[in-house]
């Protein structure tokens, strides 16, 4: 390993942590016992006069990072971050003593204290903590980054997320409104009878969705295997067994690109519903969005990615060959050979892969250029292709096209649903036919799992399902336009 080399601010701050220890101080400190907070002190007491304050005379004990420090001679100032936000320190050596003073003098920003006080204002009205004790409990031997810019680099912004959850309050809040979401869900799916599962992360085939995956190997088997791309066919087996209405919310990894709207290792959420459909899914969906808005959000409009977003119902639904022929005039759902599809792929420069040359890719490449962009308003879009849905029920009217949904906000994907498809033969079909893509081409077609054959063979229920993408979920919610936002430990490439 190559030796460290230090900047100047840094050896300065080892220093200091060798003298903690000859004053007998731990420069990284024990436990702390608080009894308030930042966010408590402001709600109970930023309502109080000075003079109120003043007689009520309230102890608190608080603790948390060095953010700002302005001394004077025998008192200065400090603010005081902890998980809710900063808190103002009043500090003079008239009330701590003089060797708690010398610490406070010593101290560095980016130091972690805790303060025994009572709350005050001062003359200018800011709500205070006077101190009278001081105590250290650890030592930062590291710099913060410039406190009016902090990490300018984005990507050392998601390298060192760490570093950016203390200079940005914006990451801090996305942090913990994410876990407030995914417990509203939980709720939510409480209350309309599911019950939370878990299934496998490693799998021996690759199942549920069109993805390239990342394989690993079991050792003790001998055995190639898969880290899941989806969750739905383990969660139909359920379905057969009898639990009706199940969820997961769970990682799932797909070993495709990186943007700003995909990391190859996110979370999803799939639900089932026994003796559902497509139009029950669309019902489901509209109600749980809405609730995390009113319940965690307060608010049902979002300014994301450029776009004032209402989330107030009724969602628009538009089958994908009614939306086509809105944006060319070429209507898909006209009987049509495949010829004269190819022949309109050509007049409008659509390139094909020898996977595609078939009717239901063709209608999906057109829906991609022309559609896919301008459905900002949330907007359910049915009636996919078969080629492109094999785990989904055919149309009864038009077996071309299934009873499929995907919702579209912001002209991007937040949620996939089929009425499921629950005929063995059709199924053991369907998988036949993307073991042929895969022949032509398709990276990303499915395996045959001949063990869920056999669990359909059983009998499942008709039923509704729908996966859900957690990470773009509260990417909306937070009004974040990239999903590295949302993640707090992205996939990053590695630096030299």
């Amino acid at each position: 390993m190559a030796e460290r080399v230090f900047t100047e601010q840094e050896l300065v701050r080892r220093e200091k942590c060798a003298k903690l220890r000859e004053l007998g101080i731990d420069p990284f400190g024990h436990r702390f016992d608080v009894t308030s907070n930042s966010k408590e002190i402001k709600e109970k007491y930023e309502s109080f006069t000075k003079e109120e304050l003043e007689e009520k005379k309230v102890s608190v004990v608080i603790a948390g990072r060095i953010m700002n420090k302005r001394r004077s001679g025998k008192a200065g100032f400090m603010d005081l971050q902890d998980r809710y936000g900063n808190m103002q320190i009043y500090i003079s050596i008239n009330d701590v003593g003089e060797s708690e003073y010398e610490l406070y003098k010593a101290c560095d920003l980016g130091d972690i204290i805790g303060i025994d006080g009572f709350v005050c204002k001062t003359n200018t009205g800011a709500l205070t903590i006077h101190a009278t004790k001081y105590t250290h409990i650890v030592k930062a031997l590291k710099p913060l980054p410039e406190k009016f810019h902090g990490l300018t680099d984005i990507e050392e912004r998601y390298r060192r997320r760490y570093v950016d959850l203390i200079m940005n309050e914006s990451a801090k809040n996305i942090a913990f409104i994410r876990p407030k979401i995914i417990r509203c869900i939980q709720n939510f799916m409480d209350k309309e009878a599911f019950t939370e599962v878990e299934t496998p992360i490693l799998t021996t085939l690759l199942t549920g969705a069109s993805a390239r995956p990342f394989v690993t190997h079991h050792n003790t088997q001998d055995l190639d295997m898969y880290l899941r791309i989806a969750l739905e066919l383990p969660l139909k087996r359920l379905l057969v067994g009898g639990m009706e209405r199940v969820y997961e919310i769970g990682r799932v990894f797909r070993n495709e690109g990186m943007d700003p709207k995909h990391n190859p290792e996110f979370t999803l959420m799939e639900a089932y519903m026994a003796y559902s459909n497509l139009e029950g899914m669309m019902d489901l969906t509209e109600r749980l969005y809405q609730t995390i808005a009113k319940e965690v959000m307060g608010k049902m409009v979002y300014n994301w990615c450029g776009n004032e977003i209402n989330l107030e119902g009724p969602w628009k639904r538009i089958s994908m060959t009614e939306a086509i022929k809105e944006k060319t005039g070429i209507d898909f759902k006209k009987e049509m050979s495949l010829e004269e599809a190819l022949e309109l792929c050509e007049e409008h420069h659509i390139p094909l892969e020898e996977h595609q040359k078939s009717f239901g890719h063709i209608v999906n490449l057109f829906f991609e250029k022309y559609v896919e962009e301008s459905l900002i308003q949330p907007t359910f879009l049915y009636g996919h292709p078969v080629e492109i849905s094999p785990l989904t029920k055919k149309n009864p009217q038009d077996p071309r096209f299934t009873e499929r949904f995907e919702l579209f906000i912001g002209g991007r994907e937040f949620a996939n649903a089929y009425t499921e498809l629950n005929d063995p033969i059709d199924q053991l079909e369907r998988f036949e036919n993307q073991l042929k893509e895969r022949n032509l081409g398709n990276e990303e077609a499915n395996d045959i799992d001949m063990d869920f054959i056999e669990a359909l063979e059983y009998g499942m229920p008709p039923a509704g399902g729908i996966g859900y993408g957690i990470d773009r979920l509260v990417m909306l919610f937070t009004e974040s336009e990239s999903i590295r936002d949302v993640i707090l430990f992205p996939t990053m490439k590695p630096k030299d």
